[in-house]
């Protein structure tokens, strides 16, 4: 098993700036890929930003240039940071492990509104 803990979100004027956390505990070893994805009211849950075992990343077309995914392997803490947010980036906003294809865990979720 693998616990999720997201950290970080609230409430920010757009423009502004967020840092998420999640930390991960368990058995995280075997993890290919850690993941942000959000998900707005009515809406599915979408992926936003990915960083795999080698450090390779991948975003979401929408937040391209505003936000970026980093990890610390030596505490087991995976960031988001999130730049130039505007009232769109309002979601919660979820921490993702994945074992390949096989398995994948989820965090609880974490609250993140823009608005002025």
């Amino acid at each position: 098993q693998v616990q999720l803990v997201e950290s970080g979100g609230g409430l920010v004027q757009p423009g502004g700036s967020l840092r998420l956390s999640c930390a991960a505990s368990g058995s995280i070893f075997g993890i290919t890929s850690m993941s942000w994805y959000r998900q707005a009211p009515g809406n599915q849950r979408e992926l936003v930003a990915g960083m795999s075992s080698a450090g390779y990343t991948n975003y979401a077309d929408s937040v391209k240039g505003r936000f970026t995914i980093t990890k610390d392997n030596a505490k087991n803490l995976v960031y988001l940071q999130m730049n130039s947010l505007k009232p769109e980036d309002t979601a919660v906003y979820y921490c993702n492990a994945a074992f390949g294809s096989i398995r994948t865990y989820w965090g609880q979720g974490i609250q993140v509104t823009v608005s002025s």
